[in-house]
Order: structure tokens, then sequence, then C-alpha cells
């Protein structure tokens, strides 16, 4: 058996008197792809924010029962929120790329975290554009605006952003929700590549995707947590009427 490195016990989310999620119970194991499934406000980006507090950014927001992250309590007193969301890193929907060269984009992080030696931030960067499979498509406009990259370009560069934090984890939000088939492909491409380094949870609408990149894959409605199970038995052989017409596209 894997090793469990974030499990849930009776994890519930609210905005204001909003239950967004209802006692969630779940465990996600080391260097796996756990795809989250579910339509819309079904709480599958509410899950994935709380792993690295992003909820607490939003008045009103407040949360009970356990989320534990390699055996600690994330949400207990005096616990580091910066150092948790460098380890959880995430990438969002759109991609954001920063007006500055596609090299300064990838440097920023590092340098905010006190990285100052050029040569290493060089390394660090082309290790992380290698990692996205962007780095040959980049390592001759390394010092040219990143905002003239393609829309899937950008997405690769803000997740080799993130890569080079070091993270352990990294949370993906929609990442292909507004690319073509071809960038979609490349990021699934990429997703495979470092699921040996990384644990990667992946929310995505796309349940072809999830069944193309998953091992995993959790199916959430109306802020429950449905079933979860190996991605072949959900799309397969759902234990619940309810998953099985979500996948078979009756609803959502």
């Amino acid at each position: 058996m894997s090793n469990v490195v974030i499990r849930t016990r009776e994890f519930s989310s609210f905005y204001g008197r909003i239950e967004a999620l209802r006692k969630i119970n779940l465990e996600i194991y080391e260097h796996e792809i756990f795809g989250i499934i579910g339509p819309a406000g079904s709480g599958k980006s509410t899950f994935l924010r709380s792993l690295n507090r992003l909820n607490d950014l939003v008045p009103g927001w407040t949360m009970s029962g356990l989320l534990e992250v390699e055996g600690k309590d994330i949400y207990r007193p005096g616990s580091s929120i910066a150092e948790l969301r460098r380890r959880l890193g995430m990438v969002f929907a759109t991609p954001v790329a920063l007006p500055r060269s596609v090299f300064e984009n990838v440097a920023f992080g590092p340098r905010l975290a006190g990285v100052s030696n050029r040569s290493e931030l060089s390394q660090l960067v082309e290790d992380s554009l290698k990692k996205t499979a962007l780095w040959e498509e980049v390592k001759d406009r390394l010092h040219k605006s990143a905002l003239k990259l393609s829309g899937g370009q950008q997405q690769r560069l803000c997740l080799a952003r993130i890569l080079a934090l070091r993270p352990e984890f990294i949370l993906l939000d929609e990442p292909t929700s507004g690319l073509d088939p071809i960038s979609t492909m490349k990021i699934e491409e990429t997703l495979r590549s470092l699921r040996s380094e990384y644990t990667i949870i992946l929310v995505t609408n796309n349940t072809k995707q999830a069944a193309r990149v998953a091992d995993r894959t959790a199916f959430f409605l109306s802020g429950q947590l449905v079933e979860v199970d190996r991605t072949e038995k959900i799309f397969s052989a759902p234990a619940d009427r309810r998953t099985n017409d979500y996948v078979s596209g009756r609803f959502g």
C-alpha cells in the first residue's frame, strides 16, 4: 500500500452559513495523480483550495474536522501558511504570466525565497522548464516577454514557476479548461512525467481527462464525496448510481 500523504476526517467547509463541503473522509497517496470530478458547485475547487489554505482569504469562510498533510494538521494554531503554500503549489485555470521575461517568470519565486546566485537560478530555471517540456520551445527566447507565449505555453510556464519553488505537491484547478487539444495533451503528458517526483491533485470538469491521467478518481456532488476508487473502476463499474449517471453524461 502506498504511503498516505493527505488525509481528511469529517472535513467540512462553510462560506458563511453555506456548507460547501460536508464531512469529507479521504486519503491521497504519495506519487499518484488524484483526480477530482463533479459538476459545477460540487465542492471540487473548495476542497483543493482548502489544501493550501487559500480559502482563508475568503471573508466568512470557516471549516471543521481534520485535514492533515504528511501527518500534521495544517489548520493547527501556529502552522506556517507560507511554507504550506510553497509545499503545495497551485496552478489555476487561467494562466497568468508575469509581465516579465520567461527567465524572470520562473526565477521570481526563488528570488523572493532568497536564491540570489545567478548560476543556481539559471540551473533552477532550466530544470523547471525541462520538467514541463517547455525548455526546447523557449530556450532561445528566455529573455523575451512571457506574454508572447501561447496560452498552452503560458500554462506550462505557470507550472514551471511552481516547480522552481521545489514543492512536494502540485494542485491543479481546471488547468486545461481554456486550452486547445494539442496544448491539453502536452499538459497531460507533463503531469504523467511529474508523477514520479510529486503527488498531483487534479480538479477537472473534463471526465475524459480524469480517465486519461488519474490513477484514482473521486466524485464530488453537492459538497459530498460520493465515492473514490481506481479510475478505471470509477469509469467502468462505479459503486454509486449517481457516479455512473455523471460519467455517462446523464447530468453535469
